[in-house]
């Protein structure tokens, strides 16, 4: 006698009073949260560490600060989730960080309106990684490695170029109403920040696009036969990432009221660190915006920690490569579980990558639930 299916965590049938529903929702936050377990003992640990060698460092005002300083890390990072979710690495990000800056100051000069300078510079940020990175990565099927270090290489030349290796002085109110202006008290960064996560934690985890992103992570192949259209994913994934770059670069830009002509060659690879530590894997579909948002608030908080104690900043840099080694060497562990799990037989073997595929496109073939939970491949699209 076959037994009867069992109601999936969270789904409207599990749930037979209002405490079971709590019950419930507690259950699939607690599973969901799985990958970046870790990091989130990690960076409890390092508070109650800090907090107790430093008084001040649980106060308001410096835990704005870390908020704050880690603002283009943050939506760098979210961008980049979005590229390593796909199966890529993107090293190009502190190159169009600081091209966005410059292009924000040449129009700047223009004396367009700031909001339109601003919607200017994030369209630019997003052609620029839609066609340098994205249609190589996507349509070519380049090496998406070499793409990206070749994409940072030639962008930090027409950085150079285009300011004439000089600091570019900009005065708009509307950036630095972005940068510094605060609203109840919070600078407006951390709004900005917060805004920026929930809208890509709704696209990764109820939109088309968002299983989209998954499923090419988890199997080219298999999402491409699904009717998954791969390339139009992947070069929407790359304008993305170039856009949130860009918005970086303005928020940059008006904390320091200047577009710098170098670029920032750490902040790809804390936004790389961020992402492992939070969960992510380099192969792709695998990982979410809230294991990379505590990943990134880690490493703030470890720098700020630092500064707090008087350690020179050639320590952190240590610090902070020391991080990226161990966030890489869990990833491999993480890789090899995952090829244990791969094998014939297992729920995540072929048959399992399969029906996670037909999962994420399975309401567009004809299912009636758009926002149902899709089964993926590298655990689904949840935090």
């Amino acid at each position: 006698m076959s037994q009867a299916p069992q109601p999936d965590e969270g789904s409207a049938a599990s749930v037979t009073s209002p405490g079971g529903a709590g019950r419930s929702l507690v259950r699939v936050m607690w599973h969901r949260s799985r990958p970046f377990r870790p990091v989130l003992v990690l960076l409890s640990g390092l508070v109650i560490v800090l907090s107790l060698v430093d008084p001040g460092f649980l106060t308001v005002v410096n835990l704005q600060n870390i908020a704050t300083s880690v603002s283009v890390l943050w939506i760098v990072a979210l961008g980049a989730t979005f590229v390593q979710l796909s199966g890529g690495i993107d090293l190009s990000s502190g190159a169009i960080v600081a091209l966005a800056g410059i292009c924000l100051a040449k129009l700047a000069a223009t004396g367009l309106p700031g909001p339109v300078v601003i919607a200017g510079v994030v369209a630019f940020g997003a052609l620029v990684g839609a066609i340098i990175n994205g249609i190589p990565v996507g349509l070519w099927r380049l090496n998406v490695f070499v793409v990206t270090l070749a994409s940072m290489t030639a962008i930090s030349g027409a950085v150079s170029l285009w300011s004439g290796t000089e600091s570019i002085y900009v005065t708009i109110p509307a950036v630095s109403w972005l940068a510094l202006n605060n609203i109840l008290g919070t600078p407006m960064p951390i709004w900005i920040m917060a805004a920026a996560f929930l809208a890509f934690l709704y696209i990764q985890t109820r939109t088309y696009f968002g299983r989209d992103i998954y499923a090419v992570g988890g199997g080219m192949t298999a999402a491409r036969l699904s009717g998954i259209r791969t390339s139009r994913t992947l070069v929407v994934v790359w304008a993305v990432a170039g856009a949130m770059a860009a918005l970086a670069g303005i928020i940059a830009v008006g904390r320091i009221g200047a577009a710098a002509p170098i670029p920032d060659d750490t902040l790809p690879l804390n936004a790389i660190a961020g992402i492992l530590l939070g969960g992510g894997a380099l192969s792709g579909g695998v990982g979410g915006v809230g294991g990379t948002a505590l990943g990134v608030v880690f490493i703030g908080t470890l720098q700020n920690g630092l500064s707090l104690s008087g350690i020179p900043t050639y320590w952190q840099q240590i610090v902070t490569g020391i991080i990226l080694v161990v966030a890489v060497l869990a990833d491999r562990l993480q890789g090899s579980r995952l090829h244990v799990s791969m094998r014939p037989g297992s729920p995540g073997g072929p048959t399992g990558a399969a029906e996670a595929v037909r999962g994420v496109s399975g309401p567009r073939a004809g299912g009636t639930d758009h926002f149902a939970p899709a089964r993926t491949y590298g655990g689904g699209p949840g935090l």
